[in-house]
């Protein structure tokens, strides 16, 4: 009963999981950037049915999270910091993740009452609800990490065509404005992301602080590097088309090593594919044949 019970609520989770991720957007990124740039119509209509399906969602979740008392000091301020990186930087993104919380957490409940698992045990019901409460951190944090990755992959790109800028000419901030109207087709995210830090020297902030501030948005260290190599040429006087080029081939280096490295992961994540989905029907192709002649042929003689 008590397995039943748990193959039924892994069951249901699975397919309402499959069910949201089926509901969603199905463009792939390359059609995506393809429209973009070509700016059909289907393309347009595609992104604004996404887009209206995700503000009914945000104002479902808003509404549930103002029932909310909203979290302060070091919490508030380090989900910020999340769905900044996550690419949210509204205010009522706060507010939605909360109420994701409480959704979560109240789904898993009554699913959890709704397959028999909680009247086997009743902590059951404690363990589903801290489940789903902490369902939605596991879902921004996986945001935060692809969307890094995105922008990791993105950025020796971009340093090539600031490096490329600088050496024809143009001041940083032109060289920046520049990359980013240039990079924000084949990396929306990263040319997003340039894009602030030029409105923010526009408004009054200096050229490091924007790049602070860009640095603490995408939390990536390539970018910390290259404030602190700015920092550096400010403070020395060196050349900042050297400092540039020495990092581009720096970013394209860890970029090489990166792919290598997942190169070389490939063959021991296959082990356990092999082990247990493609061995197990090799054996039964190769041995079932035998093992039938000698039941047919054997057995019956033996008896």
């Amino acid at each position: 009963m008590i397995f039943a019970a748990f193959v039924t609520f892994i069951v249901t989770v699975v397919v309402l999981m499959i069910l949201v991720y089926a509901s969603g957007p199905k463009v792939v990124d390359i059609g995506r950037r393809l429209s973009r740039v070509l700016k059909t119509p289907a393309s347009a209509l595609e992104e604004d049915l996404a887009a209206s399906g995700r503000l009914r969602a945000q104002n479902v979740f808003v509404s549930i999270g103002q029932l909310m008392p909203p979290p302060k000091g070091k919490k508030a301020s380090q989900d910020q910091i999340l769905l900044t990186r996550a690419g949210y930087r509204t205010q009522s993104a706060v507010v939605a993740i909360r109420g994701m919380r409480l959704l979560g957490a109240i789904a898993l409940v009554v699913i959890s009452i709704w397959t028999g698992l909680s009247s086997l045990n009743p902590a059951v019901v404690i363990i589903a609800g801290v489940l789903g409460w902490f369902l939605p951190d596991l879902w921004l944090s996986s945001r935060v990490k692809a969307r890094q990755k995105r922008l990791r992959l993105a950025l020796p790109d971009a340093m090539d065509l600031l490096v490329i800028c600088v050496e024809v000419g143009l001041g940083l901030d032109q060289a920046l404005l520049k990359v980013a109207d240039e990079v924000e087709s084949a990396h929306p995210e990263l040319g997003q992301e340039l894009h602030m830090v030029n409105l923010e020297m526009r408004v009054g902030k200096t050229r490091l602080d924007a790049l602070r501030e860009l640095a603490m948005r995408t939390g990536l260290d390539d970018i910390k590097v290259l404030v602190g190599i700015l920092v550096q040429t400010d403070r020395f006087g060196t050349s900042i088309v050297d400092a540039l080029h020495t990092f581009s081939d720096e970013l394209r280096t860890k970029r090489r090593q990166r792919a290598e490295e997942a190169g070389a992961k490939v063959s021991v994540k296959m082990v356990p594919v092999l082990v247990f989905f493609i061995f197990p029907a090799l054996m039964v192709v190769i041995l079932g044949p035998a093992i039938l002649s000698i039941m047919s042929n054997l057995l019956p003689n033996l008896k």
